[in-house]
């Protein structure tokens, strides 16, 4: 649906695939682009999506429950665009770094260079628009709102910080963790405290709560792998993520991404 930095879109099959097989209530804190969640949705009745980005939270709830405006908002946006290309971009860009928000950021992640998301330090969206395209047509758009709509019955947003999620866990949940990487920038929220996250994880062991974390990897040559303790997990695995885009982008290099997946069960 979004196009999120860091998409497990390739990954999503065989993450859900490692999921237990009677989960009670399935949950994303850091929910992003919701890749996993969407196939999880076929074999999970109950869905809790939290991210820390309120914009991001709001297209959500309105995928849920106002996909006609969205898509009818979409269209015309993506028409104004058409009209005055490719200076409309900026004026909505603009007016998105003033008053940040969930319909904004549908249309810039796909009217983007290759809808990567990206922020400065301020915290402002700073990715230019794609020039060899025309952003997505508005008829692809509404497919898609249409296809995630369907599913969202099962699903509960909220927009807090990921401890606060965890927290209201019990027994019988099951958590998939895709926060910022260790060592990345991630600027339009606090930077992520790797210390606190471990010891969250503990806490979800103590309760016996499952949990599945993607959190490092390899990129080409280079291993980005974290020392994780090795007493939070019992079982990782590498999955390929494709070539990084955004390293693509920035460095004009193309490199296999491998990311490793940490489960305590």
């Amino acid at each position: 649906m979004l196009k999120w930095t860091g998409s497990k879109r390739k990954q999503a099959k065989t993450i859900v695939e490692e999921l237990p097989v009677n989960v009670e209530r399935y949950i994303e804190p850091f929910f992003g682009g919701g890749a996993v969640a969407y196939l999880a949705a076929n074999k999970v009745e109950n869905i809790w999506g939290n991210d820390l980005y309120t914009p991001l939270i709001e297209f959500w709830n309105m995928v849920k429950n106002e996909p006609n405006e969205l898509i009818n908002i979409y269209r015309r946006e993506w028409n104004l665009l058409q009209e005055n290309f490719p200076e409309y971009f900026y004026t909505v860009r603009d007016r998105f770094n003033l008053n940040p928000n969930g319909l904004d950021l549908a249309f810039l992640t796909r009217t983007c260079v290759n809808g990567i998301v990206r922020f400065n330090k301020e915290g402002e969206f700073n990715n230019s628009i794609h020039l060899s395209r025309r952003g997505m047509k508005p008829s692809n758009f509404e497919s898609i709102v249409e296809k995630w709509n369907l599913k969202l019955y099962k699903f509960n947003f909220t927009n807090l910080d990921y401890r606060e999620v965890l927290d209201s866990t019990k027994k019988g949940d099951v958590i998939y963790l895709d926060p910022p990487y260790a060592g990345s920038n991630n600027r339009y929220i606090a930077d992520l405290d790797v210390d606190a996250l471990f010891s969250e994880l503990d806490k979800l062991n103590s309760k016996g709560v499952k949990w599945l974390l993607s959190f490092d990897g390899k990129r080409g040559n280079t291993n980005l792998e974290y020392p994780v303790p090795k007493e939070l997990y019992i079982n990782k695995q590498f999955l390929s993520n494709g070539k990084s885009t955004l390293n693509q982008v920035l460095n004009g290099t193309s490199e296999e991404v491998l990311e490793t997946l940490y489960k305590n069960f």
